[in-house]
């Protein structure tokens, strides 16, 4: 019995040693924006127009020739393309192009896909970070916060309208929107040790474009 007790402790340490460590790692590759670089994308949201007219009637975006992602040429995996801000957890972070598993070991991560776009194209942008990485605090935040992503020289502004946590392999969570939306995903639980069982899921709708 005692021996039996030794080795399920002995085998407790081995993987909480060995998530820790990688836990640890993925912390130290992973790279989120300066205060500097937080203060110009406010800067640029608090200094600019808002075209909100313009995205109710729909005309910002060519919603018929739209170019899905996996159509765009113009970006290398791993490229960064874009920043994420969220001011209601005051974190910003870098976004880069794929979200393949050496893609987000380097921070948040736009998904390429035949259902999904770039926010330029006024379609359906999923980005996608580690719960024990980037999104640590993704949990705080709620509906109604607005979210910003910088990208082509635009700053796009989103306003979350719903979150849920759904199985890891549901299909249904990556698809193509006929309005402009902004899906962030993780890993849940958040608080998880190891591999996570389902994902939580931000969604927002897009209510203006900072120029």
């Amino acid at each position: 019995m005692e021996r039996m007790l030794g080795i399920l402790i002995f085998s407790g340490l081995i993987i909480f040693t060995f998530y820790g460590i990688e836990w640890y790692q993925s912390k130290q590759e992973v790279v989120t924006l300066s205060a500097e670089q937080i203060s110009k994308v406010e800067a640029t949201i608090e200094h600019s127009s808002i075209s909100k007219d313009e995205l109710i009637n729909k005309e910002t975006f060519n919603q018929a020739n739209k170019e899905m992602s996996d159509q765009n040429e113009n970006y290398k995996l791993g490229e960064d393309v874009a920043s994420l801000l969220l001011p209601s957890i005051e974190e910003g972070y870098s976004v880069y192009w794929g979200a393949d598993d050496d893609t987000l070991k380097q921070g948040v991560g736009m998904y390429v896909s035949q259902w999904t776009t770039a926010p330029d194209q006024g379609g359906h942008t999923v980005v996608s970070g580690h719960r024990d990485s980037v999104f640590t605090k993704l949990g705080d935040v709620k509906k109604g916060h607005r979210v910003f992503m910088e990208f082509e020289g635009g700053t796009y502004e989103y306003e979350v309208t719903d979150i849920w946590v759904t199985d890891a392999n549901d299909r249904t969570v990556i698809v193509d929107k006929e309005n402009p939306t902004l899906t962030i995903t993780t890993c849940y639980p958040l608080d998880y040790l190891g591999r996570a069982p389902d994902r939580y899921i931000i969604q927002a709708k897009l209510i203006g474009v900072h120029k």
